[in-house]
């Protein structure tokens, strides 16, 4: 009698998948690491100690930008403060292991709340919500600080090219998030938006298949997602006391994610650098959303050195706060990542 093939699971391709991403990461990042250590002498090390707080604060935070709008949302079931940075943690992972702009963490979040309740589009929309608030906080918090380095006389005259990219990069974001707004508001709009989106998701597969699959997702799919969102949306307008908690926690969390880089700066004794990685990691998070390594790190480190910040401190800056924070969220975020996948309950059922 034939044995029956044994498949190899999804979470088993999964994991391996994982392995070889992470793997990557640390292979690209590795000149970048040994050059941090090779620094270290330069470093308080007390000072740098405080970054381990200072993360997982940060990590908190994120996570209740999402879980503070949820607990008013009937039939999600309540997060605990545990599972809130246990959350967290695993979608910062999920973020720097995979390399797609941001769209594994949005599928990992989609994924890791559906037990909850949580539906495919509220954890978009409040995916979206929490870019779009960090986004505009980064933005208005690098305003403040080319004000501040105007008024000290710090930006040299060849890098006031800054003042209107900044002021254009800001322009850019409001217009966006309002065309999301705009789009999300209004059913008619949403039928006519996910009729264009199927109908370019179709092309691409028949492009990429030569025609042997015609269909990759059929209109009512890619409506009942949009539908979701809009749900979500007009609740959110309805009752805008809703977005008041997950406000203050973005803010809360784009202050972390700037002292990341401040903690490692005042480590080198140069905490006066402030408002330059301000400037920089708004301009830098702007290459970030759109690809997954490389760009940010150049633009941050291009923009502090084009204010008048030397070259060996602005590079060491930016690199040593990348190695410390990637090196952190492998070393937080694995366990609890490979425990999701591979099919672990959750203490909360155990």
């Amino acid at each position: 009698m034939a044995k029956k093939r044994k498949w190899i699971s999804f979470r088993t391709i999964l994991s391996v998948a994982t392995v070889i991403l992470v793997g990557y990461v640390v292979y690209k990042n590795w000149p970048d690491i040994v050059d941090t250590f090779y620094h270290l002498d330069d470093a308080n090390l007390f000072v740098l100690l405080l970054l381990i707080p200072e993360q997982l604060f940060m990590y908190y935070a994120c996570g209740q930008i999402f879980f503070s709008y949820l607990k008013n949302c009937k039939d999600v079931e309540k997060f605990s403060k545990k599972e809130i940075l246990k959350i967290s943690t695993e979608l910062n992972f999920v973020n720097h292991a995979v390399p797609a702009g941001g769209l594994g963490g949005l599928a990992y979040l989609t994924y890791r709340l559906h037990p909850f309740g949580v539906s495919v589009g509220q954890a978009s929309f409040l995916y979206i919500f929490r870019y779009a608030v960090t986004t505009v906080i980064n933005y208005a918090q690098a305003l403040v600080a080319i004000i501040v380095l105007l008024a000290l006389n710090l930006i040299p005259d060849e890098a006031k090219w800054i003042i209107p990219v900044s002021l254009l990069m800001n322009l850019g974001v409001f217009i966006g998030l309002s065309l999301i707004v705009y789009i999300a508001s209004s059913k008619k709009r949403i039928e006519f938006f996910s009729k264009i989106v199927a109908k370019i998701l179709n092309f691409f597969v028949r492009v990429f298949t030569f025609g042997r699959k015609k269909t990759l997702t059929r209109y009512i799919k890619v409506s009942s997602y949009f539908d979701d969102i809009y749900e979500s949306v007009k609740i959110a307008k309805n009752d805008k006391k809703l977005l008041k908690k997950p406000l203050l926690w973005g803010l809360a969390y784009s202050f972390f994610e700037i002292a990341t880089y401040w903690i490692v700066a005042i480590s080198l004794g140069r905490p006066e650098l402030l408002p330059f990685i301000l400037v920089g990691e708004a301009i830098g998070s702007v290459f970030d959303g759109i690809v997954p390594y490389g760009l940010y790190e150049l633009g941050m480190a291009g923009v502090m050195i084009a204010l008048g910040v030397d070259f060996p401190t602005a590079t060491i800056v930016t690199v040593m706060t990348r190695v410390f924070t990637l090196l952190f969220t492998i070393a937080t975020g694995t366990g609890p990542y490979y425990r999701v996948i591979r099919g672990k309950k959750d203490e909360r059922a155990s």
